[in-house]
C-alpha cells in the first residue's frame, strides 16, 4: 500500500530499495530555505543492519502489510528470545535486537503481539504498560516541589526510571514499556 511519506510512524514496516525495512524513529524537518523533508531511521530486517534515509514530504513509499497473532514469551537465551505461536502452538526465536530496548520488560508467560510479513515472522510487540516493582529508589532532596520534580529509581529488571518523589522501594508501578517512562502507581 501506497503512502506518503511524511505519515510514516515509528513501528512501520516498509519496503525500500527492494529491502524490507522497520521504521524506528521519525523527524519531520523544516529547513529555513526550501521544502520539509521527513528523516526516517530504520532497521533492515533480514539483516539488521541501521540506517537514516531523507524523503521529501510529498513522496510516497511502499508500506507492507503486517499480520499480527498472539504469541507467549517463553524464554531468553543469549541475544535470542524464545516465543510459542498461541494458536499454532509453533516456536519461534527472534533477536533482542528485533524487539528493541523494551525487550527487557518481558517477563514469563507474557502474550505479545508477533508481526508476520508474508508469513514470516519480523517482530513482536509488547503490551503498551507493564506493572513493576521498584527495588531500589533514591530519598527525596529536601525543598524540591513534589509537582515538577522525578527522581530515579530502579525497577525489578534493572532498568532505571524516573518516578515521583512519594514512591519508595517496594512500590509496584506502571511502566511505558515503549520508552521505559513513569506512568502511574499500581492499583493493588
Amino acid at each position: 500500500m501506497k503512502i506518503q511519506a511524511n505519515t510514516i510512524r515509528g513501528g512501520n514496516v516498509i519496503e525500500h530499495d527492494n529491502k524490507q525495512w522497520r521504521v524506528l524513529k521519525t523527524e519531520i524537518l523544516l529547513p529555513g530555505k526550501g521544502n520539509a523533508f521527513i528523516q526516517v531511521e530504520m532497521r533492515d530486517l533480514k539483516s539488521g543492519n541501521k540506517t537514516n534515509e531523507r524523503f521529501r514530504t510529498g513522496e510516497t513509499v511502499e508500506k507492507l502489510m503486517v499480520e499480527e497473532r498472539d504469541a507467549t514469551y517463553l524464554y531468553a537465551e543469549d541475544e535470542q528470545i524464545m516465543f510459542m505461536d498461541s494458536e499454532s502452538y509453533e516456536q519461534f526465536s527472534l533477536a533482542k535486537d528485533d524487539i528493541g530496548d523494551s525487550a527487557a520488560f518481558l517477563q514469563d508467560g507474557m502474550v505479545v503481539t508477533a508481526e508476520l510479513i508474508d508469513g514470516v515472522v519480523a517482530g513482536a510487540k509488547l503490551p503498551q504498560h507493564v506493572t513493576m516493582e521498584v527495588t531500589e529508589a533514591d530519598a527525596v532532596v529536601k525543598g524540591q516541589t513534589a509537582s515538577s520534580s522525578y527522581k530515579p529509581a530502579m525497577v525489578e529488571n534493572g532498568v532505571r526510571v524516573m518516578v515521583p518523589p512519594h514512591i519508595g522501594t517496594g512500590t509496584r508501578i506502571v511502566v511505558n514499556t515503549e520508552d521505559a517512562t513513569y506512568v502511574e502507581r499500581a492499583k493493588d
